[in-house]
């Protein structure tokens, strides 16, 4: 009952005109950058964090809400529509979408996706209010050994678990680590890999490096494929985007299932929703394969419902770990931690003490921010689609201009612009190698809490590595670890098996 009333408490302080528009702005940017193929969520929070220092810590969080799940919502369209994923949470998605666009359900599938987003966000919230405060408490338990070995799991997680390569992942997590030391070192007050420039003391800003990365390096990739691949044809939606009564009835377990898929993914640092949202698709074609008349493969409905709520529950569960462990399970969390830093607030369990009506008042925001965006979308999602007609170039060049004039704004530095075009080649760079960039950003914002924690422990154990695995906690997150990468690694080696018996039975 104390969520519940605090939870109105939020609702009271969010549903103001003034709120209410942030909230509305944020949806409606969060799914227009959403729709765009290889942007998202991320490179929306990534693109407006320099422009939120003049809003109070309230308004800009509630608008970040909205396009938090607006980035998600909008991702689908692409895919549905033009079999080009707006970002990868949408792959699993756009198999049997664009097969139903291709059949003339458009609609249908673009509604399945917007509603299958809503259920699966509303449900992963809800288990979020209830779930976050006990969450808080359990982190109260926390010491510098526990938040050390929190932080390793999040980045051996991310880096060698769920990329397709532990080296690739281990590399980009070590390009993140090496930007985090850059500056003052709060301990000693030494300077350190700062190379005597005054502007690097205070180390790399994480809006230059996420602006860099996420936006430059995603223009100056797309310019370097322009003309290599032919034009995606964009599928017209055409109707009314309702479901029938049969629809419905396939649709709801689906949605169901993938939000149960999706929930457990939020809590811990998978790098995002695209584990979750290929086994409620491989789960749901599983179950296609025993009925009498099969349906995938043609457009089969079941396989849009669940990848989406599975996504967008991955997405709500993913907001109550970083409030109550300050842990950020994906690139967008992680952007979203660096937001709160920004009004000098660090989520964990204190933040509920210190901050309790701000923090009621976000989760608040998630449900009208859900809301929301199913009124954007469910009628008007053959708008939206019409940004995919829109002139590459003129695209990318004004992104290019909106990062700049975003990043000068922070420090109005030319030095920071330069550092941007630096780390927007690194980020081109990784993408070219296909390095993943959501180990960068975790190292950014994890860095310094590891390495601080990790001092403090040492130091206040004279120096005693054993006081690393001295409780329950540390051991179980170790555990936990030692076991997902066992898992991982058999996997990845019966896949290579399975691919090396394959090519041998293939006949030369």
């Amino acid at each position: 009952m104390d969520q519940l009333t605090a939870l109105l408490g939020g609702f009271g302080d969010v549903l103001t005109p003034a709120n209410v528009l942030w909230i509305v702005l944020g949806a409606f940017l969060g799914t227009a950058v959403g729709v765009l193929p290889g942007l998202g969520s991320s490179m929306a929070v990534a693109l407006l964090l320099p422009l939120t220092f003049a809003l109070d810590p309230l308004a800009a969080l509630i608008m970040f809400s909205g396009i938090y799940f607006g980035g998600l919502f909008g991702d689908s369209t692409a895919g549905i529509l033009m079999n080009t994923p707006g970002n990868s949470t949408a792959i699993a998605t756009t198999f049997e979408g664009h097969r139903m666009a291709l059949a003339g359900r458009a609609p249908q599938a673009l509604a399945t996706a917007a509603i299958g987003a809503f259920l699966g966000g509303l449900v992963a919230t809800c288990l979020v209010v209830l779930a976050a405060p006990t969450l808080a408490d359990l982190a109260t338990r926390f010491g510098p050994g526990e938040y050390f070995a929190l932080a390793l799991f999040a980045f051996v997680a991310i880096a060698a678990v769920v990329g397709e390569s532990a080296v690739r992942g281990l590399a980009a997590l070590s390009v993140g680590l090496a930007l985090a030391v850059v500056g003052i070192d709060q301990s000693t007050g030494t300077e350190r890999y700062a190379f005597g420039v005054p502007a690097l003391f205070d180390g790399v800003s994480i809006v230059v490096i996420t602006v860099a990365l996420l936006a430059l390096g995603e223009v100056l990739h797309v310019a370097s494929r322009t003309g290599r691949a032919g034009a995606r044809e964009l599928v017209p939606s055409r109707g009314r985007p309702w479901l029938s009564r049969a629809d419905l009835r396939k649709a709801l377990p689906a949605w169901l299932r993938g939000a149960g898929f999706g929930v457990p993914f939020g809590f811990i640092p998978a790098g995002g929703a695209e584990v979750p949202t290929f086994l409620a698709y491989g789960t749901e074609r599983s179950l296609d394969a025993r009925r009498e008349e099969p349906e995938f493969g043609t457009g089969a409905i079941r396989g849009v419902a669940a990848p989406e709520a599975a996504g967008n529950a991955t997405a709500g569960s993913a907001m109550g770990s970083l409030l109550a462990l300050g842990l950020p399970t994906s690139a967008t969390a992680a952007l979203l931690l660096a937001t709160f830093q920004q009004y000098g607030l660090q989520p964990g369990p204190l933040l509920f003490e210190r901050s309790g009506d701000l923090v009621w008042a976000l989760l608040a925001s998630l449900f009208v921010a859900l809301v929301t965006l199913l009124l954007l979308n469910l009628p008007f999602s053959p708008l939206w689609a019409k940004l995919l007609e829109l002139p590459q170039g003129y695209l990318y060049a004004g992104i290019t201009v909106f990062a700049g004039l975003g990043v000068y704004a922070t420090g109005a530095s030319g030095f920071d612009l330069g550092l941007m075009v630096a780390l927007g080649l690194v980020g081109f760079v990784m993408r070219r190698y296909d390095l993943p960039l959501a180990p960068v950003l975790i190292a950014v914002i994890l860095g310094p809490l590891a390495e601080y924690s990790l001092r403090d422990a040492l130091g206040n154990s004279g120096n005693d590595p054993t006081t690393l695995v001295s409780s329950p906690i540390s051991v179980g997150l170790y555990a936990l670890l030692l076991l997902g990468l066992a898992v991982t690694g058999w996997r990845r080696r019966s896949a290579r098996r399975s691919r090396t018996g394959a090519d041998a039975a293939a006949p030369s």
